[in-house]
């Protein structure tokens, strides 16, 4: 499952004040730099999205743990970041996973890998309430029965097609999704 609620409610603060705002993170990206440049500029959010995270009472922010040469990063976290960008009560920054492996660690898929992206949903307060990730629920459902089988060219050729035709709009509702279950779990606000 993409959408992970069972977080402890642990301090991230620190961690989000090491992070960087996403638009100076995306500005100095190395690799995949013209994917990067065009997926933030397409990037868009329903309007209905939108508004149901301003409804979810409080401040929120979004952790999120990436690296510049991740695929599934370019199809999800820019579409993240206009989220937050457009939600007057939502704010995103970014860390690099393999400069912080121990809060990596600590929001493994399945367990054991370090995939990624992953975004980490903290309260006003900087709590950690639930973290998403590294793919939204049905793709990466497909990835676990049938991606894992395919040589690496063809799962790549399929998990592009599938962002292309989903255009970042199963990533946006699954993070409101998750604001929404926070905010009605009585998180610190």
């Amino acid at each position: 499952m993409s959408v992970h609620t069972e977080s402890l409610p642990v301090s991230r603060q620190q961690d989000w004040e090491a992070a960087t705002p996403y638009p100076e993170w995306v500005a100095h990206v190395e690799d995949l730099a013209e994917l990067w440049a065009s997926a933030t500029s397409r990037a868009s959010v329903a309007e209905d999205l939108v508004a149901r995270v301003e409804a979810a009472l409080g401040t929120w922010r979004i952790l999120v743990l990436t690296e510049d040469w991740c695929i599934d990063a370019t199809a999800t976290a820019p579409t993240i970041a206009q989220l937050a960008a457009e939600a007057v009560n939502l704010d995103l920054r970014v860390l690099n996973r393999d400069e912080h492996l121990d809060l990596m660690d600590q929001h493994l898929t399945n367990g054991t890998a370090r995939s990624i992206p992953v975004a980490i949903l903290l309260d006003g307060e900087g709590v950690e309430r639930g973290w998403w990730g590294p793919r939204p629920t049905d793709l990466q459902a497909w990835f676990e029965e049938t991606g894992r089988g395919l040589e690496s060219e063809e799962r790549y050729r399929e998990l592009r097609k599938w962002y292309a035709r989903d255009r970042g709009q199963t990533t946006a509702r699954e993070i409101v999704e998750l604001i929404e279950h926070a905010a009605g779990a009585g998180a610190v606000l």
